[in-house]
């Protein structure tokens, strides 16, 4: 794979206050590495199909792994109410076995991250695929629901090494509008696996029970595993790894989240995935429960959500960036995500009488696409001003939205399995969060044409 130096984006003002996008305001984009190879042929190399393959395989496993916490959410959804009458356990208490995996991948990330940024991406990254695939082969086994939640917990913190440190790579690899475009096209191949998995899920309770939604996705980790370690290669050089132990990674941290830029996009993309989060935990109750839907209903109206998510996401990367700024993309994002809350929670709580499925589903709809907007933009936005420390970074990032997401769990049913009103409460007022960390604390309209923050 091949290893670019620093980013060398400037700061004319010598504020770090807004990255410079290139593409924008008349700044030139830089030319990225678009195909991280195996062999690392030098700048000019006359082989460039081979490269092309070799960066598409790359391109592959970074997505699956960016696509482990849908695959391990999504997959086990519509086993939801099947988990609860087969561990006799209440829909409250089986709930937080979406919680620990992913309060799990939340801590794992602060761990990982860092670890990452001192000791390299590969041996973490291995490390964490491996204890993955035994924790999920223990939920396959689990004889009640506090072991599966203990076990979905080791899952969460394991798998959150393939997370964060498929992020870092790209910001190792990517810099500017070829990083905005990058996650893109990420989110293109890790939204495969929402629209997907409830697919799966659903068919494979058709010939067998719940636990064999673990055992896929045990065989799912074992790939993973097996790919990461042929084909992605070491992308931070020991040049730039940090040498400190917890005080420097605590300092960096704190540094991070001392750039009130970072942490604006920090929790705007915190919130808006609790948003997305209360709509995962909810839905599968929403759906069949108060609306009847079946399991197989259920998964084709998620699937479609998430394929209105990926959409979304590749008319930003291949239309929108470049062209329009990725604050006025994430600004446009928040704001249909706001609108579709509100619509929801006033059809939830009775303002226009009892309706039906249909316009509760096209609410979700607008919803979900419009995270597609959100979230390569908030990412790139954040790591754009972090190119030094992107592991930690990561971390930050991951973290955060992890946490808001397990708290958001909970909350949607607070009030029992017969109500939408909590998903929509929850949705509506972290939509309204987001819009006000983006607005007071990102300030897009103070910072045009400042640069990118250099490097320590």
């Amino acid at each position: 794979m091949t290893e670019p130096g620093p980013s060398t984006a400037a700061s004319p003002a010598g504020r770090p206050d807004q990255p410079d996008i290139p593409g924008r305001n008349g700044a030139a984009a830089p030319t990225a590495s678009t195909a991280p190879t195996a062999s690392t042929a030098p700048t000019g190399s006359t082989a460039p199909s081979a490269s092309r393959r070799t960066g598409l395989l790359v391109t592959l496993v970074l997505g699956g792994l960016t696509a482990l916490a849908p695959l391990s959410m999504d997959m086990y959804l519509p086993a939801l109410p099947q988990v609860t009458a087969a561990l006799h356990s209440p829909a409250a208490t089986v709930q937080l076995t979406l919680t620990t995996c992913l309060a799990g991948m939340a801590a794992g990330q602060m761990i990982v991250g860092p670890m990452s940024d001192k000791w390299g991406r590969r041996r973490p990254l291995l490390a964490g695929m491996v204890l993955y695939v035994l924790a999920t082969a223990l939920c396959a086994v689990a004889p009640d629901v506090r072991l599966l939640i203990a076990f979905r917990l080791v899952q969460g913190l394991a798998g959150a090494a393939g997370i964060v440190i498929a992020r870092a790579v790209v910001r190792d690899l990517y810099d500017g509008v070829a990083m905005a475009r990058f996650f893109s096209t990420l989110m293109l191949i890790s939204g495969v696996a929402p629209v997907v998995a409830p697919l799966i899920g659903g068919q494979i309770l058709q010939v067998t029970e719940w636990r064999g939604v673990f055992v896929v996705l045990t065989v799912v980790g074992v790939l993973l595993t097996v790919l990461a370690w042929r084909t992605l290669h070491e992308t931070l050089p020991p040049a730039r790894r940090h040498a400190g132990g917890l005080g420097q990674t605590l300092r960096t941290m704190r540094d991070l989240l001392a750039d009130r830029a970072f942490s604006g996009y920090l929790l705007v993309g915190a919130f808006a995935f609790a948003a997305l989060f209360a709509y995962i935990s909810a839905s599968p109750f929403v759906v069949q429960e108060i609306y009847g839907a079946s399991p197989q209903v259920f998964s084709m109206l998620f699937g479609l959500n998430s394929v209105g998510l990926v959409l979304v996401g590749q008319i930003n990367g291949k239309v929108l960036v470049g062209r329009v700024g990725l604050d006025k993309v994430l600004g446009t994002g928040l704001a249909v995500i706001a609108v579709a809350a509100a619509g929801l929670l006033s059809m939830s709580s009775g303002v226009f009488g009892r309706v039906g499925l249909v316009p509760v589903a096209v609410g979700l709809f607008v919803l979900m696409a419009a995270m597609g907007l959100v979230m390569p933009s908030t990412n790139t936005l954040a790591l754009l001003r972090t190119p030094h420390a992107a592991g930690s970074a990561s971390a930050l990032l991951g973290t955060s939205t992890f946490l808001l997401g397990a708290v958001a769990s909970p909350l949607v049913g607070i009030a029992g399995e017969r109500t939408a009103v909590p998903m929509a409460v929850v949705q509506f007022s972290c939509a309204v969060l987001a819009l006000v960390s983006f607005l007071g604390m990102c300030r897009p309209w103070q910072r045009r044409g400042m640069g990118v923050p250099p490097a320590p």
